[in-house]
């Protein structure tokens, strides 16, 4: 069976994400829940930057219409 996009969500909860809004800024945290509209909520949340950690912020509530992607963040590469 196919998995649709909440699907996928579903199989996100408590873990790590990276959320990209339409304004172009970036965060990291703990993917706490989500609703039909995309709507999320973020814990552990901190906005990132092309330098990295800009500020720590903790809870946030994302509206869904400003979320242009959901993506689990990079894995660590191997340094052997």
């Amino acid at each position: 069976m196919e998995k649709r996009p909440l699907d996928v969500l579903n199989g996100s909860l408590n873990a790590p994400v990276i959320v990209r809004l339409k304004n172009g800024r970036e965060f990291r945290g703990n993917l706490q829940g989500y609703d039909v509209h995309m709507n999320l909520v973020l814990d552990k949340t901190e906005e990132l930057n092309d330098a990295g950690v800009v500020k720590k912020l903790g809870m946030v509530v994302m509206r869904g219409d400003n979320v242009v992607y959901i993506s689990p963040p990079p894995k660590e590469r191997d340094e052997r």
